[in-house]
C-alpha cells in the first residue's frame, strides 16, 4: 500500500470514528425532540408510548411512510377501543388491518418467540396488563427459519438474558424486525385477561 493510500485510509478512519458519534446524537436528538413535539399523534390521546419503544426507528419509519401511521393514530382516535368487537377489523382508507384480541397472559414456557422482517407489530392494551419480552441477541439462537409467507421467525434464547416488562393499559409498543419478541407472557398481576388490538405495519428499509 502506497504511502498516499495509507493517509487516505486513515483520514477517512478519523472522519469516522470523529463525526459518525455526532451524526447519531443528532439524529437520536431529533427523534426526541419529534416524539415531544406529538405532530404524530394526529390528536391520538388515547395512549402513551411504552418506555421500551425504539424512539429512533420509529421515528425513522414515520418519516418514511407517514399516511400509512397518521391514518392508524386516526383511526385509533375515532373508534371506541372497548366497544368494537373481538375479530379483525379493515382500517378505511389503506390496507392496514386491525386485530382486536380478547385473551389471556400465559406461561412463559408456552408463548411464542418471534421477529418479522416485512412487517413491524404496534399493540396497544386497551384493557388489563400485558407481559412482554425482549430477547439478546447475542445469546438467542435460531429455532425456527424465516417463513417468507408467514413473515416471522422464532428463536431459542436464555431467559437470565432476556427483558420482561409489562404494558399496562393506555399504553402502546412496536416491535420492529430487529426487536425479537414475546408476547402475552404471565405477569404477577392476579388477573391475566387482556384486550390488545395489534396492527401490522409495514416496514420500510
Amino acid at each position: 500500500m502506497s504511502n498516499k493510500s495509507r493517509m487516505v485510509k486513515w483520514a477517512f478512519l478519523f472522519y469516522l470514528f470523529a463525526f459518525l458519534p455526532l451524526y447519531l446524537n443528532a439524529q437520536s436528538g431529533d427523534a426526541r425532540s419529534w416524539m415531544k413535539k406529538g405532530d404524530w399523534r394526529q390528536g391520538f390521546d388515547k395512549a402513551k408510548p411504552h418506555k421500551s419503544l425504539n424512539v429512533d426507528e420509529f421515528y425513522s419509519q414515520y418519516q418514511k411512510n407517514p399516511e400509512q401511521w397518521q391514518t392508524l393514530f386516526r383511526w385509533l382516535q375515532t373508534t371506541d377501543l372497548l366497544a368494537i368487537p373481538k375479530g379483525k377489523h379493515p382500517i378505511p382508507g389503506s390496507k392496514l388491518v386491525a386485530s382486536v384480541e380478547d385473551s389471556e397472559n400465559g406461561p412463559l414456557e408456552k408463548r411464542n418467540t418471534e421477529s418479522h422482517r416485512k412487517k413491524s407489530d404496534f399493540m396497544i392494551v386497551v384493557k388489563g396488563t400485558e407481559g412482554f419480552a425482549l430477547l439478546d441477541h447475542a445469546s438467542s439462537t435460531v429455532s425456527q427459519p424465516y417463513n417468507e409467507k408467514k413473515d416471522v421467525m422464532r428463536y431459542q434464547y436464555v431467559k437470565e438474558k432476556t427483558n420482561f416488562f409489562n404494558v399496562k393499559s393506555g399504553q402502546f409498543v412496536i416491535f420492529f424486525p430487529s426487536d425479537w419478541h414475546i408476547a402475552k407472557v404471565e405477569t404477577k398481576k392476579k388477573d391475566q385477561t387482556i384486550r390488545v388490538i395489534v396492527v401490522k405495519m409495514d416496514y420500510v428499509d
